[in-house]
């Protein structure tokens, strides 16, 4: 199962930025959408898969680490039994974290408390075309999550979540993307998650800041084949209306809905 925590490009009421929870235990990307969850859903969570540094990305890791660290040390509250949260991504985004949030001005070191040797976080490095495999729960095949390409102002990835449905797909934030239809190539995808962060009134915008407007999306999904479930991610909280305007009046065969916060994709693991 993976369940729409946030979807948005910025916050207002009822409008989080980009976070999916993959099953009970994994984060793809920590946007604020992260706080949407219980205490104990939050002491659950084993790993963050990032797409890249931007904060609307990130900005709910450091406080999560704080808010369970003594959830995580289990019963006896004994640090040295500390189950760390495991953070994966492309080394210049780990670099990012490093510099600008766990620099002890912005936020502690987390990737160092409570202590060097057993941190709240542990930081793992990550590259495109990796296959990252997490043991499933309940006996099942591990779950398989591919690291795919995307385009962005600064390095990023998107994710394809392997099930027996085709692929669970996010595109990540990115501008126009041929390596992502590459990678794609020859894979039955169950659906896409793409976004779209500005109208076609400021397809400019979009260009520059390594994002898609209706336009740009129609040359990215004609090189998509087969008709393909697509959902559109991080417009801005005000604009949506018009950017889904625009969307529904492109000629594709592919299905494109609006992503929603809290919706929910049965993507079961093969057994």
């Amino acid at each position: 199962m993976i369940r729409v925590l946030g979807c948005s490009g910025s916050i207002a009421a009822r409008c989080h930025t980009t976070a999916f929870l993959l099953d009970d235990d994994i984060l793809l990307d920590a946007g604020s959408g992260v706080g949407e969850l219980r205490l104990d859903e939050l002491a659950r969570i084993d790993h963050i898969l990032l797409s890249h540094s931007h904060l609307d990305h990130i900005l709910s890791i450091p406080l999560l680490a704080d808010s369970v660290m003594k959830l995580r040390a289990g019963a006896s509250g004994n640090m040295a039994d500390l189950r760390p949260i495991h953070v994966h991504a492309l080394p210049a985004t780990i670099e990012a974290m490093r510099q600008h949030i766990f620099n002890g001005v912005i936020w502690p070191d987390f990737t160092r408390l409570p202590s060097a040797h057993n941190p709240i976080l542990v930081l793992h490095e990550i590259e495109v075309g990796q296959v990252l495999s997490f043991p499933a729960r309940g006996g099942l095949a591990d779950r398989r999550v591919h690291v795919l390409p995307a385009a962005h102002t600064v390095p990023g990835v998107g994710f394809g979540v392997e099930t027996p449905l085709g692929w669970w797909v996010f595109s990540g934030d990115t501008g126009p993307n041929p390596a992502l239809w590459k990678a794609l190539s020859g894979q039955r995808i169950a659906q896409l998650i793409i976004e779209t962060a500005f109208g076609n009134e400021e397809a400019h915008l979009a260009h520059i800041s390594g994002h898609l407007s209706p336009q740009s999306l129609a040359k990215e999904l004609a090189q998509l084949d087969g008709e393909v479930s697509v959902f559109i991610t991080h417009p801005k909280p005000g604009e949506v209306p018009s950017v889904l305007a625009q969307i529904r009046a492109l000629d594709t065969q592919h299905r494109i809905e609006p992503l929603r916060e809290g919706q929910r994709f049965n993507v079961p693991v093969e057994d």
